[in-house]
């Protein structure tokens, strides 16, 4: 068998155990967090130069005339799918109406502001202005931005100087892929860690019974709606990369991965692993993936179309086909801004909230299970990522790399 298989199973069993102690055991299993950190900090360590380095060696391997086609084939498809998960949850929360009935919250929720509305969202790619400072804090979109711009610069380099810097990069993405290689067998340890000590922080069977109870339709609709997109991007994979379910095998790692970290970023490592893996061009998979674990937030998106109605059902409020446009709209949007770590989702979810005056109180409404529909969310994320790469691929490739 071969050893990304070993591997495969072995995070499977992690998971399994994971949910299985944390279910039963509950709190006892909060000990085990460290573990967990350790793989997190592990994975956060390598996040923003692996991106770096990748969207550099990405441009320079595509070379000038692949790379608009590239970046506009995957920029298109981030849309359409972005779009797509969108609708979805609109249509669903407004046929099953989860939130009526509901308890209004009576407390305010702690989740920090965002800053200057959708306006801030492009604000992140400079923000903060020193790129040390991103670097050092993993803000991706402004370290995606530097490394578009220096790789298209890159580009204008002629002779030698051009063969020295492609050589360069070169080595310097095979060191970091064999550093993604030995944090690997960390995972399943790690993941197990993650799984555990999260739900026994959330009281283990008893006190995760509990939180469904209380807005258990909203839960439904959200992971119905999810459900479905996942099938819709799967159905896509079939249709515009002529790939079949065993992509999904392929992409195993990276999904539980991203299940067990509640990460598109932090997963990201093992993305790109994955995907070249599992056949996807090494020059294609560079650069859509990383763009795609900042950019491309398909189950964030969902989640936020689906809580904004919910909270307006809760209070009563009718929304209008215009509102929910806006919605739509924003949802879209804000999603493109949700930085890829753990529960990011209810920060954008302010902005969509205040598109339509709905109020933010309601978000206490979610808090309960946000914990755990974000490792659900971001699975989706990471899958619609890998979709991305693979429909890239097959409508850019020209050569084999």
């Amino acid at each position: 068998m071969p050893a990304q298989h070993i591997l495969l199973w072995a995070i499977l069993l992690g998971a399994a155990l994971g949910l299985g102690c944390g279910w039963l055991l509950g709190p006892d299993m909060v000990g085990v967090a460290w573990l967990g950190t350790l793989f997190l900090n592990a994975l956060k360590m390598i996040i923003a130069p692996l991106v770096a380095v990748a969207v550099i060696n990405g441009i320079l391997g595509l070379g000038s005339e692949r790379l608009g086609r590239t970046l506009g084939v995957a920029v298109g498809y981030y849309a359409a799918t972005t779009g797509i998960a969108v609708l979805t949850g609109l249509v669903l929360v407004n046929l099953i109406e989860p939130g009526a009935g509901v308890p209004l919250p009576t407390v305010t929720p702690t989740a920090p502001q965002p800053q200057g509305g959708v306006v801030g969202i492009f604000l992140q790619l400079v923000s903060p202005p020193a790129l040390v400072e991103a670097l050092a804090g993993n803000r991706l979109l402004p370290v995606i931005l530097f490394s578009l711009l220096l790789g298209c610069a890159m580009l204008g380099v002629q002779g030698d100087a051009r063969k020295t810097l492609e050589d360069l990069f070169a080595g310097l993405n095979a060191a970091l892929m064999r550093l993604v290689g030995w944090i690997m067998y960390l995972a399943p340890v790690g993941i197990f860690a993650l799984i555990a000590a999260r739900f026994g922080e959330a009281g283990g069977k008893a006190g995760i019974l509990a939180e469904l109870e209380a807005i258990g339709l909203y839960t439904g609709t959200v992971l119905i709606g999810l459900a479905v997109h996942f099938a819709v991007l799967t159905a896509l994979l079939y249709v515009l990369a002529g790939r079949g379910p065993g992509y999904i095998l392929g992409m195993g790692r990276a999904l539980i991965t991203a299940f067990g970290t509640a990460s598109s970023s932090a997963t990201l490592p093992f993305t790109l692993s994955c995907a070249v893996e599992a056949g996807v061009d090494r020059r294609a998979a560079r650069f859509v993936l990383p763009l795609g674990a900042t950019m491309n937030m398909d189950g964030t998106a969902l989640y936020e179309a689906i809580a904004a109605v919910f909270i307006a059902q809760a209070y009563g409020i009718e929304l209008g086909i215009v509102a929910q446009v806006i919605i739509f709209i924003t949802a879209t949007l804000a999603a493109i801004g949700a930085a890829g770590v753990p529960q990011a989702g209810l920060v954008t979810m302010l902005i969509v909230l205040e598109s339509v005056g709905l109020p933010i109180e309601g978000i206490a409404l979610l808090l309960s299970v946000d914990w755990l529909l974000d490792r659900f969310r971001t699975t989706v994320n990471v899958w619609g990522d890998s979709v991305g790469a693979a429909v890239v691929d097959r409508h850019t490739s020209a050569e084999p790399s």
